[in-house]
């Protein structure tokens, strides 16, 4: 069966990639314009709008933004990764450099290492021994969250102090290898906060509170149950039958375990293969299947939808 799929797949690629919308990638092309230009010209127009209606616009383009990056990270929409990393510079969505997230992302997809925390830097879990060294609050805030709304109040806080922290205990103990990478990041940041709150009037801590960190919570809708535990790393991804708004949103990552299997296939080629595939990807995920994100909303709003200590480590 495995092989039957993957033979299956190369198939599906190889006939894809002789196509006009593969070779000339143009909905990600036509992408990259809608959200620059959305993003700009809701600045441009934030009078006329008004404040909560463009914020409102402000953190659908910046969401949005995150999974263009996605895009570029996995090489589209040209066969340049030097030219696709500059569409990817721009700190719209504030908090990371497109670098680190880049390199964190590419390591992740190795498949083995989906979830364990000392490997994989996407993982929501902590280790047995990190858990015992954790403070009382701490281990509240991970069990808060592993719920729906948790995560979205408090997931940004969680993963921009890791990243953070991260780079400065790096930087604490004489590894410079990122410096200027953060350094280039943060003069763009800065840039860009001056530009936007002197020629669109726009405060640098509004864009920051207001956009930037409901945005992150936004995006984490996607990754909030995006994976597993489980003994076939296959079937530690998920299938996840969102709605056609969270499907924009997100590119089509929703149908998590495609994008792993083929992570070069553009966002729009997702549900054509999936659809093509269906019967074996829902067997090959082992059951790991969601019926779009209010699934998860309304079951595990409060609830957590697991521990936080991953089950399979010693």
């Amino acid at each position: 069966m495995q092989a039957w799929i993957d033979e299956a797949q190369r198939q599906e690629v190889a006939s894809e990639r002789g196509r006009p919308l593969w070779r000339g990638e143009w909905p990600t092309w036509l992408l990259m314009v809608t959200i620059y230009g959305g993003w700009s010209a809701t600045l441009a127009c934030w009078p006329l709008l008004g404040a909560a209606p463009a914020t409102l616009l402000m953190i659908w383009w910046c969401a949005w933004y995150m999974s263009l990056q996605h895009e570029l990270i996995h090489g589209h929409p040209t066969r340049w990764p030097w030219l696709n990393r500059i569409f990817g510079y721009a700190p719209l969505a504030v908090w990371y450099p497109y670098e680190i997230y880049r390199e964190s992302h590419l390591r992740h997809h190795n498949d083995f290492d989906l979830t364990l925390p000392e490997l994989d830097e996407e993982s929501t879990y902590v280790s047995p021994a990190e858990w015992a060294a954790m403070s009382r609050p701490l281990r509240v805030l991970h069990w808060l969250n592993k719920t729906f709304w948790g995560r979205l109040a408090i997931g940004p806080a969680l993963a921009i102090t890791k990243t953070w922290g991260g780079a400065a205990r790096k930087l604490l103990g004489g590894d410079f290898r990122d410096a200027g990478v953060w350094l280039r990041h943060l003069l763009m940041l800065a840039a860009l906060l001056w530009w936007v709150e002197m020629v669109f009037g726009v405060s640098a801590i509004w864009y920051l509170l207001a956009i930037s960190y409901p945005a992150q919570s936004l995006a984490m809708i996607r990754s909030y149950y995006e994976h597993r535990p489980a003994e076939d790393h296959k079937q530690r991804i998920v299938l996840n039958d969102a709605g056609l708004v969270f499907r924009i949103l997100f590119l089509n990552n929703n149908l998590h375990l495609v994008h792993h299997d083929l992570p070069s296939l553009p966002w729009y080629l997702l549900p054509r293969v999936y659809g093509a595939r269906r019967e074996a990807y829902n067997a090959r995920s082992g059951g790991f299947q969601i019926n779009g994100y209010g699934e998860l909303m309304r079951r595990y709003g409060f609830h957590p939808i697991d521990a936080p200590v991953h089950p399979r480590m010693p």
